[in-house]
């Protein structure tokens, strides 16, 4: 008969030290934290550091080539005493507060039509979204053709109505150039307005316009007292999205008129293109954008209160 080892144990002494494992939550807490760590990373090193840089060239006489100095305030007041500075203020503001009025109208016009049950709703609503969709330079291209005072689409159409005894220079007089760089932007940018009220207007319940129908609401009555309404955070959302894309937009004015003619188109982010890139003063240009970015704030929240009150109104 074969004897069988007998295992034997072997008393450890102890070292006066124990190792103690994380808790499950402690880990997954250390395991959130480590996910986050490249979305961090991305948003420090994408946004926080170019805007904090973008605000330390302001104070600098940096040019492309150059080390740069810190000048202090030498670049802001000579901005500010720049006469392209006050073109450019003024016409930001009037691109911005124009084309978001035009925007807002067409597209609630638009929305309206596309929420009543006609014949091709459903391809409307896909083929609503073509201007949005298209490159932004080739919308701006067709429009810069469409313009022209020669071989445009526009001139040869009003001329063989009548309405015009020449053509007209749409992008080179100073009376038509701003009205046509923000008809441009409008017809590219008005789908999303569009199709955002369009979304809203599909959550308003029908029972609700029933009703009103019953009590003899007109149409306008049932548009101010229900559909406006039921729409006041998007229209929030969307004026504030847009505001802040419009006030920053870049491709129409290059595109279409490069500021001109006389600085008649001169937008703020036109000017700084102008300072950082053609001329190289990279501390200048700095500046322009850090004096916009209080207004640009002022303006935004201007319109969020302003729509904050209607809706708790």
């Amino acid at each position: 008969m074969a004897i069988r080892p007998r295992s034997i144990d072997v008393a450890i002494p102890s070292q006066g030290w124990t190792v103690r494992r994380p808790s499950s939550r402690a880990r997954e807490e250390l395991w959130g934290k480590a996910l986050l760590l490249p979305t961090v990373l991305m948003l420090v090193g994408l946004v926080l550091y170019p805007f904090f840089y973008a605000i330390w060239l302001s104070f600098t006489d940096k040019t492309v080539g150059s080390v740069g100095q810190f000048v202090g305030l030498k670049n802001f007041r000579y901005v500010i005493a720049w006469p392209q500075f006050s073109a450019a203020l003024v016409n930001t503001f009037v691109f911005t507060v124009s084309a978001l009025a035009i925007k807002f109208v067409v597209g609630m016009a638009v929305a309206l039509v596309l929420n009543q049950q006609i014949r091709g709703r459903n391809f409307f609503r896909a083929f609503l979204l073509l201007p949005w969709v298209m490159p932004a330079f080739v919308v701006y291209l067709v429009w810069r053709w469409l313009y022209d005072p020669l071989s445009g689409l526009l001139n040869h159409a009003l001329l063989d109505l009548g309405l015009v005894a020449g053509p007209i220079a749409f992008l080179s007089d100073r009376s038509t150039a701003m009205v046509s760089v923000i008809i441009a932007h409008s017809w590219r940018a008005f789908p999303f307005f569009a199709i955002s009220f369009l979304a809203g207007m599909q959550t308003i319940a029908q029972e609700l316009y029933d009703a009103a129908q019953v009590d003899g609401a007109s149409r306008w009555q049932q548009f101010r007292h229900i559909t406006l309404p039921g729409l006041y955070h998007i229209i929030g959302v969307v004026l504030l999205l847009s505001t802040i894309w419009t006030a920053n937009a870049f491709e129409p004015v290059y595109l279409l008129t490069g500021g001109g003619p006389s600085d008649a188109t001169m937008v703020y982010t036109m000017l700084v293109y102008v300072m950082g890139m053609v001329n190289l003063r990279l501390g200048e240009a700095a500046a322009v954008s850090t004096l916009f970015l209080p207004l640009l704030v002022a303006l935004v929240l201007a319109v969020t209160i302003l729509l904050q009150k209607k809706a708790d109104a």
